[in-house]
């Protein structure tokens, strides 16, 4: 157990270092470019099954004790260790990682994205996994930081390089914001580390902010919760992530959306709640205003997006969605109640999940139109994918219809735990102000109804015989297509239909962090 998540960090680097090195002779196949994305598939997919077999090794009945850990001494004036481990938080965030990886990698060997060299765009993806997998993992302050930026140039170049129109302008919002974001968040950090005496995460949390002084969490709280807030993102600092969407390739989208924005809410848990709970609870009324007004800005810049004659770019449509389902998140967290920040957590699963599967479906329909713009794909009476290409239209309908979380699938129960946690909050915060979030909150779900269906009318219903932008013979769903896109269907149904399989690794964790560490 602990040499498979040691392997599953540091393997994706050495895969990486591999792609860039020519094919030996006998692997080639019928090109080099056929080599390494194949390089690609096989490095992701032995993380993958690394990770199942951590899962299946995983001690379910202890979810809240921190198992596989490494613990090993690495900068010692600082008192920094190399300090590795997973409990119930962590593990499904691993896992939904390295899966969404392996689809991508799987995806883009058929579907390489127009870009320069693959061996460059098989190692950046690399490099992305193993910085994702390592935020996940790191139980250090300061190994959490570096982690967390390592996701940064990858992803730049991924948008910059293999992205479509507006890219350069895109990546360069995406780093800028993200990076003085970061900055801020790092003075946090060592706050918290110099003013304990230690960076090591499991301390922190077990002592429960009773080393740290009120003034100190409150700095905490304010400087790490600006860069975590960037990258989640919250309102009002998400306006670079439309842009990086839009401008992103599908398999950027998809990792953008279903694993990036987890590493911030993921900060919120791991460190804020339970290492300055006083800073947070000071905080948590703005946090969830914030959380609210996102959830119905969100929505409402999604209608906008949806109405005929608005030029509306559906992948720029999914991405303000984003913003909406993440106001969620941060609502069940700012409750600081075990039901808000499960509902918090599973929200994180099914968000990537739903959200994954949904910029691969509108990747798949810019390849067949040439564009994704809503009003040209709908045309006069509808793109009528229903008639056209119905598998594709049947994807399309079911990804949307659990995005607006639809009961019995995985993104229902998410958003309905985070609203019950945000209706009684924890002792402390302000029963009335959480009742409004609660409200707003429910208001949102009623928006983000109203938008999906309004897409699945434009985009799947109409006369198939009409003039459109589809081409004569619109190719239905392929097999790399299946292959990429089935397991997050079956993965949304698994989820919504038998939830207690996540919470039962969850909620035991969450206790124990909301407890000060103790079970």
């Amino acid at each position: 157990m602990q040499f498979l998540l040691a392997f599953i960090v540091a393997a994706p680097l050495l895969g990486a270092a591999a792609a860039l090195l020519p094919a030996p002779p006998g692997l080639k196949g019928r090109s080099p470019e056929q080599a390494v994305l194949r390089h690609g598939v096989t490095v992701t997919g032995v993380i993958l099954a690394a990770a199942v077999a951590l899962t299946l090794g995983f001690d379910h009945d202890a979810p809240s004790r921190f198992q596989a850990t490494t613990d090993i001494s690495w900068i010692q004036a600082l008192n920094v260790r190399i300090h590795l481990g997973v409990d119930g938080i962590s593990l499904p965030l691993l896992l939904m990682t390295a899966l969404l990886f392996f689809l991508c990698a799987l995806y883009s060997y058929f579907k390489l994205p127009a870009g320069p060299s693959p061996k460059a765009f098989v190692a950046l993806l690399l490099v992305l996994e193993s910085g994702t997998l390592a935020t996940f993992a790191v139980l250090d302050l300061l190994l959490f930081f570096l982690a967390f930026e390592m996701v940064l140039i990858p992803m730049y170049f991924l948008i910059a390089r293999w992205g479509g129109a507006q890219r350069q302008a895109a990546a360069w919002k995406f780093i800028l914001y993200t990076l003085l974001g970061s900055v801020v968040m790092l003075l946090g950090l060592l706050l918290i580390g110099l003013k304990s005496g230690t960076f090591d995460m499991v301390a922190l949390a077990t002592d429960n902010g009773r080393g740290l002084s009120r003034t100190t969490q409150l700095l905490a709280v304010l400087a790490i919760g600006i860069g975590l807030a960037v990258k989640t993102p919250m309102w009002p600092l998400h306006s670079w992530l439309p842009d990086a969407h839009t401008a992103a390739p599908t398999v950027g989208s998809v990792l953008l959306a279903g694993v990036l924005l987890k590493m911030g809410t993921y900060g919120f848990v791991r460190i804020l709640l339970p290492v300055t709970p006083d800073g947070m609870q000071t905080f948590a009324p703005y946090l969830g205003a914030f959380a609210a007004v996102g959830i119905v800005y969100g929505s409402l810049a999604c209608l906008a997006l949806a109405r005929k004659g608005n030029k509306g770019d559906l992948k720029r449509l999914i991405a303000y969605s984003s913003v909406g389902h993440m106001g969620f998140v941060l609502l069940g967290i700012a409750s600081m109640t075990p039901t808000g920040v499960n509902g918090a957590l599973f929200a994180n699963i099914a968000h990537g999940l739903i959200t994954g599967l949904l910029f691969f479906l509108v990747g798949a329909l810019k390849d067949r139109y040439g564009t994704a713009d809503l009003d040209t794909l709908a045309g006069a009476t509808g793109a009528a994918l229903y008639g056209r290409a119905p598998r594709l239209g049947a994807y399309l309908a079911f990804a949307a219809v659990a995005s607006l979380g639809l009961p019995g699938l995985a993104g229902f129960w998410g958003e309905m735990l985070a609203l019950f946690g945000a209706f009684d909050p924890a002792e402390g915060l302000s029963r009335t102000a959480f009742l409004t979030f609660t409200a707003v909150g429910a208001f949102g779900t009623l928006l983000t109804a109203a938008y999906l269906l309004i897409v699945v009318r434009r985009v799947c219903m109409g006369d198939p015989t009409a003039q459109s932008a589809a081409p004569a013979a619109l190719a239905d769903v392929q097999r790399y297509e299946f292959a990429a896109w089935t397991p997050l269907v079956a993965l949304t149904v698994l989820a919504g239909l038998w939830p207690a399989v996540l919470l039962g690794l969850t909620d035991p964790a969450v206790q124990k962090l909301l407890a000060g560490g103790k079970s």
